[in-house]
């Protein structure tokens, strides 16, 4: 059985469609650090997105259930929830980005679990607790990440300390490793553009119309 896609195998290849030279872009800064929070969330709400269809249509194993997993998949889609946690516990991009990198790592040592409909609500309220408390110097109460993230505040210990285990309680991402998640996702997605890329975007669009 092959394992499950992780992002970073997502990511390093563009989606169908992707490279059409006349979509509109949106230029986006260099720095991840200057990202509109809301378009970040577009982003990282895309790729799991996809993570979460190619998944579903795996085979659950014996052993896949995991503490991450759901009885029912939650109504509230992945982007609003993304929106909601971010809106009310004031997730950076910095944050942001390290919980995409949760995701690989979690999967890396983690092989019975997968970013599914069943498991991402749960994986998204822990890791952005664990990552906020970890990585930020000012966080929100244990009870509001709970409150917020549609879970009982014994729950979201219990999925906190599970998390911490798994991923053998190193969360800190080296700065380098937030920066290419970043590109790579700005770099699969229709619509968006890095600044420093949007004068070769302009400069095709006219070489083809000239064509044309």
């Amino acid at each position: 059985m092959q394992p499950e896609p992780t992002l970073t195998h997502i990511h390093l290849s563009p989606p169908n469609g992707s490279g059409s030279s006349h979509v509109a872009v949106k230029i986006l800064p260099v720095n991840y650090e200057f990202c509109d929070v809301g378009d970040l969330i577009m982003l990282i709400a895309g790729l799991i997105s996809e993570l979460v269809q190619i998944n579903d249509q795996l085979p659950l194993r014996d052993s896949g259930l995991t503490r991450f997993h759901s009885r029912t998949a939650p109504r509230i889609s992945v982007i609003d929830y993304l929106q909601r946690l971010t809106t009310h516990t004031t997730l950076t991009p910095p944050l942001l980005l390290s919980m995409v990198y949760y995701v690989d790592r979690l999967c890396s040592l983690y092989p019975a679990f997968a970013i599914t409909s069943l498991t991402v609500h749960r994986f998204l309220i822990a890791a952005a607790t664990v990552a906020a408390k970890g990585l930020s110097d000012v966080f929100h109460c244990h009870a509001t990440y709970a409150r917020v993230g549609g879970v009982k505040v014994v729950e979201l210990s219990m999925l906190e300390l599970e998390f911490l285990y798994r991923v053998d309680w190193k969360i800190l991402p080296n700065p380098e490793v937030l920066v290419n998640y970043y590109h790579g996702l700005v770099g699969r997605a229709d619509g968006y553009v890095l600044e420093g890329d949007a004068l070769s975007v302009v400069e095709r669009n006219i070489i083809e119309t000239r064509e044309r």
